[in-house]
């Protein structure tokens, strides 16, 4: 009997590719000799400081902004100049700044997107209707804009955005300036989005959102492209295991103790009863080191393990390029 064959891992097409993109203004790169591949249904973050070129490579995604050098695939099709109208149905952007029209009621506005794009009935108001019960907007279809608060405005502009079904979604800061209840709806949207088998591209300073919604991550420094990995990935190579100990006893005894496991890399205290310690063991290793510390006597009364989050990583990342 012929031994079974193990199935090659399933390798996702590319949504965005990328090759040497390049953005010069009067001379003066702001996005240099950038490489990034997108694979399809990724939900992407991109991070950096200001003026590290990030709403400049987006621009350039979203056709805005024509690339001084370097090529540009969507879905394995290269742009140029000769196809921006038909590469442009793939595509929806949501600028930092995109403006609304105050005068108008919610529905009037996204009826008037709806004919630019083209959306004819029964169709059209089939659509209004999909897009605003998605972005939570419904109840308000009648409302003119000006009354509508800053979380309100920024669903209907997502709304506005994905009319046409693209598939793929560039925002750009879409959660800047949102408070904590704003912000969890826009999170939560975005995960409807990608449920639905949508590439979202997503800049953002609000890492600890991005954090629980990227699959992937990118980080740009003075216009490059400075690191693209999984999450997943950053979190294996740069997030460091942390583990927090409280005590009924003596916070040198607990240290005597943990000084024992050759996985503890530093020992901070807390406070009168708690320590913060490094460790870079898995979860065996934890479980092993929890268990001796009962055996010595400790009384412990928490034994938490984390991760360095994302901001950490960013930090990390950034002291490294500085050095």
């Amino acid at each position: 009997m012929a031994s079974p064959q193990l199935s090659a891992p399933i390798q996702r097409s590319l949504a965005i590719s990328t090759q040497s993109l390049t953005k010069r203004f009067d001379r003066r790169p702001v996005v240099s000799d950038v490489h990034l591949d997108i694979a399809s249904g990724d939900v992407y973050g991109l991070i950096g400081p200001n003026g590290a070129g990030k709403t400049t490579l987006i621009r350039m995604l979203a056709l805005i902004e024509e690339p001084t050098i370097g090529e540009i695939h969507f879905n394995g099709q290269r742009y140029d100049r000769h196809n921006t109208a038909e590469i442009k149905r793939y595509l929806g952007y949501l600028p930092d700044d995109f403006p609304l029209y105050d005068d108008l009621n919610v529905w009037d506005y996204l009826d008037y997107f709806a004919r630019l794009y083209r959306l004819r009935e029964p169709r059209r108001s089939r659509r209004l209707y999909e897009v605003l019960e998605l972005v939570q907007l419904t109840h308000k279809h009648k409302a003119p804009i000006s009354t509508l608060s800053r979380g309100m405005k920024q669903r209907l502009g997502l709304a506005r955005t994905v009319l046409h079904e693209p598939m793929i979604l560039l925002l750009d800061e879409p959660v800047s300036g949102l408070d904590p209840i704003a912000r969890m709806q826009f999170r939560e949207i975005i995960k409807t989005l990608q449920s639905a088998g949508m590439t979202i591209l997503i800049s953002s300073h609000v890492l600890s959102d991005l954090a629980e919604l990227c699959t992937s991550i990118g980080m740009m420094e003075l216009g490059y492209l400075v690191e693209s990995a999984s999450l997943q990935d950053l979190y294996a190579r740069l997030s460091q295991q942390q583990i927090l100990l409280s005590t009924l006893g003596s916070l040198d005894d607990l240290t005597r103790e943990l000084k024992h496991s050759p996985f503890i890399q530093s020992v901070e205290p807390v406070s009168e009863t708690q320590l913060k310690v490094a460790f870079s063991g898995n979860q065996e290793d934890s479980a092993d080191l929890l268990r001796s510390l009962i055996q010595a006597g400790i009384p412990l009364t928490e034994f938490h393990c984390t991760q360095e989050d994302l901001e950490t990583i960013f930090l990390k990342l950034g002291h490294q390029q500085a050095s």
